[in-house]
């Protein structure tokens, strides 16, 4: 009798007592869910910092500005900057004001089925324009090495010198410092590299093994950054090591499922976000998921770096100048969208010794790279009498007057320019013109798909 009771369905009152429990437990789990996903994404939002006096001041000079050619392509400024202001960086040393370390201009095909990366060299001689400071002040229409114009006036003033440069339009610019740079890297578990011979580097921080190794973020960024302790010393072989390294680690992102994998995707978007400065047209998590949704099926392959053609400047054989014709057919072929082909055979036209393997069997110069930027001893190195002419005046060599200049903005060097040269303008190079091509050349590059390893 008690066994057939108990066998009876629970009443009526009582299941649906239990469902009614049921439906509002799920209604709490979706609206916790709700509530955290919608809390990371305000925090990945919030990461972001939005650079808007960069494009109030752009719009003062529209009209300047080169026209777009292409619907749909893009191009995107990318700045390291090696400021010690913020979290993690000041442990690098005394903050003495931005710089732009590293600049890349990376155009992204209109039908995404390719990127280019091209490296801007930070000692290239280039006309700055003259330019309005944060604080107000206007600097002066100038004659120097690119990475003043950071320094000088910020990210307008290094938009305004790249679209001189290049005739390009920027679409878009984004500002990296050391902090986000690691946390990038640490985001994706590291990347792989292969060193010929051991690594000692008390000043970039770096002390490796040979062979091959997984870098995190500390040792990726000493990496990218040393200079005299690998390859051959010079600003060419570094560049060329950035280049690898970044494309090592869009593969190592398409590899691992990065980009297609949420999960896995929130890390790197919190460590990409994080210490980021944009423009208004990429500083919110939407617009930055929906640029890398763009690229993240663009083949390792087509995935180009390389380097803007140059050679050492006449006047002053530590800093640069562009080669000509092949500068202007680069630009152009990226300006109207078209593709550009990099080989890592192409012997370099830069006449720099070692190109982007280091090869250091080239001539040297005082027991350092020719080339090269001169070491913290040679910084009071000066060229041969017979080539420029020194324009004294109390304010030459500032960052305030219009000026040849060879040091930081900042240094108080004096001017340097050819003998009857404007200071104002470029010199005349004596070297001989480049033959005029009919075709785009092969750059000296790399792709993602070769990674440092291969």
């Amino acid at each position: 009798m008690h066994d057939s009771i108990d066998l009876l369905p629970p009443p009526p009152r009582r299941r649906r007592r239990w469902l009614r429990w049921l439906a509002l437990g799920l209604v709490v789990l979706v609206l916790a869910s709700v509530a955290v996903g919608w809390l990371l994404y305000r925090r990945l939002d919030s990461n972001i910092t939005t650079d808007t006096a960069t494009a109030n001041e752009l719009a003062r000079y529209e009209k300047q500005r080169p026209s777009e050619l292409v619907a749909g392509a893009q191009n995107i400024l990318i700045i390291g900057s090696d400021t010690r202001d913020g979290p993690g960086n000041r442990s690098y040393g005394e903050d003495s004001g931005q710089r732009s370390d590293t600049t890349i201009l990376l155009h992204v095909a209109a039908d995404r089925r390719s990127a280019t990366a091209v490296s801007l060299p930070r000692d290239l001689m280039a006309k700055i324009p003259a330019c309005r400071r944060p604080d107000g002040v206007e600097t002066s229409e100038r004659f120097a090495q690119f990475n003043w114009a950071f320094e000088l006036a910020g990210a307008a003033c290094t938009i305004r010198t790249v679209e001189n440069i290049s005739h390009i339009r920027i679409n878009h610019h984004v500002i990296v410092d050391f902090n986000g740079f690691k946390r990038l890297v640490d985001s994706i578990d590291g990347v792989e590299v292969c060193l010929k011979q051991a690594v000692n580097d008390p000043e970039a921080r770096l002390k490796l093994p040979a062979g091959r190794q997984v870098l995190l973020g500390e040792q990726a960024l000493g990496f990218v950054r040393a200079r005299y302790s690998l390859g051959n010393g010079s600003d060419t072989e570094r560049m060329g090591r950035q280049q690898e390294f970044l494309g090592a680690l869009f593969k190592e992102m398409q590899s691992n499922g990065v980009l297609l994998n949420p999960a896995r995707l929130y890390p790197v978007l919190d460590a990409a976000t994080s210490s980021l400065t944009t423009d208004a047209g990429l500083d919110t998590l939407r617009k930055m998921y929906d640029l890398v949704r763009t690229v993240r099926g663009i083949p390792s392959d087509r995935v180009q770096f390389l380097t803007v053609p140059r050679r050492p400047y006449p006047y002053n054989p530590d800093r640069d100048e562009l080669v000509q014709p092949d500068a202007d057919q680069l630009f152009e072929q990226l300006r109207r969208d078209r593709p550009v082909s990099v080989s890592a055979h192409v012997r370099p036209a830069d006449g720099k010794p070692g190109g982007r393997f280091g090869d250091s069997s080239g001539g040297s110069s005082g027991g350092r790279a020719a080339g090269s930027r001169p070491r913290a001893e040679d910084e009071d190195w000066t060229p041969e009498p017979e080539a420029p002419v020194e324009y004294g005046g109390p304010s030459a060599g500032s960052p305030s007057s219009g000026s040849f200049s060879s040091g930081s903005p900042s240094s108080g060097e004096r001017s340097i320019a050819p003998p009857g040269a404007s200071p104002m303008s470029p010199p005349a190079s004596p070297s001989a013109a480049s033959p005029a091509r009919t075709a785009p050349p092969t750059y000296e590059g790399t792709t993602a798909a070769h990674g440092i390893c291969g």
